[in-house]
């Protein structure tokens, strides 16, 4: 299992929150309006430049909704120069236009994710709180598969869409998408508790996710369901696969990766966090490098250290490879090295 102790796999920059969707789960509480605090375009220029020498991580342009910066193809056309494989996550507004999306391929961008949250127009437009959504987010794809350009769908799993995600899956594939993204609730921003999943069902849906796994045309990732890792890991070893490696190439590539570990968020301000919903610093880029706060402050250091974990995670064979949500411990307990509350495993302790 790789060290992500110098460098992450992947780095996240929330290059504003500002964006015209009001969805109901959003982490950022995004708004209209840009925030006059945000990383200036030189500024960006210069995070991109530390980004590029923590070690080549891919870097995923994120929001709110980054086609609010006036600045964002100079940013994305820079961040290709630089040789990072760079990745646009774009929300499904009127500023989500077919020209766009052709300059998303023109200046080199690798992968355009959108999210989908709900089969047709009523299931997801009523989760991002704007008509239109659905349409836009499809007509985007298309525009997307015209061109050649790689996408990737990103969908939370609440209890609003569980039901729904056999014909979201259906959609996915006709999309011609590369990878489909299941972030699961994390109670941070707007989201609401009564809309997460119980422990239990998160097993259900971790299942229907592994066997859509081994039929699909698409990968399949999790986002804060790190233990969708340790549940696939089960299913192989009943089948009689006895390692990691020999599963699905998307659980082997991400094996051990959690908050901090792997993964780094820059939030709009520049400070530096595990994950955009664990908003514990490391520091601030306009104080000190992403290197530093990264590789040396306390909670990233704390977080890549499973031995400190607390309760039943500390307790799991399955630590090195799951970890369990640092995220969802925080929001739920206040500390993020406690148990994941969303978890029905239990160690089988010696």
């Amino acid at each position: 299992m790789k060290d992500y102790s110098e460098a992450p796999m992947l780095t996240i920059w929330e290059v504003t929150q500002a964006c015209d969707l009001a969805c109901r789960h959003c982490r950022a509480s995004a708004r209209p309006g840009r925030d006059e605090r945000e990383l200036t375009t030189q500024e960006g220029f210069g995070l991109l430049e530390q980004i590029r020498d923590l070690g080549n991580p891919i870097v995923v342009f994120t929001g709110g909704d980054p086609l609010k910066r006036p600045d964002l193809f100079r940013l994305l056309e820079r961040s290709v120069q630089l040789g990072l494989r760079t990745t646009v996550t774009p929300s499904a507004t009127p500023l989500l236009t077919r020209a766009a999306v052709a300059r998303f391929k023109d200046v080199g961008v690798s992968r355009m994710a959108v999210s989908l949250d709900g089969p047709d127009a009523a299931s997801h437009d009523g989760f991002r709180g704007v008509a239109g959504s659905f349409s836009r987010t499809m007509a985007a794809l298309a525009d997307a598969r015209r061109i050649g350009l790689e996408t990737q769908i990103n969908s939370t799993a609440t209890q609003l869409n569980r039901g729904k995600l056999p014909a979201m899956a259906e959609l996915v594939e006709a999309s011609g998408a590369k990878l489909w993204s299941v972030f699961f609730l994390v109670v941070t921003g707007r989201a609401l508790a009564e809309d997460d999943l119980s422990a239990e069902e998160y097993e259900r849906v971790f299942s229907f996710l592994y066997e859509t796994s081994l039929r699909g045309r698409f990968d399949i990732k999790t986002t804060e369901a790190p233990h969708y890792r340790r549940y696939a890991a089960q299913q192989r070893k009943l089948r009689g696969e006895q390692k990691v490696e020999t599963g699905p190439s998307m659980i082997a590539r991400h094996a051990g990766i959690n908050d901090g570990k792997g993964l780094v968020f820059v939030s709009h301000t520049g400070e530096v966090y595990p994950s955009g919903f664990l908003e514990v610093s490391g520091g601030n880029v306009r104080e000190t490098t992403l290197a530093e706060a990264y590789r040396n402050s306390s909670p990233f250091r704390l977080l890549r250290d499973v031995d400190q974990l607390e309760g039943k995670c500390g307790e799991c064979e399955f630590k090195r490879l799951c970890g369990g949500s640092r995220s969802r411990a925080m929001a739920a307990t206040g500390s993020y090295l406690a148990s994941d509350p969303r978890c029905v495993y239990q160690p089988a302790v010696a």
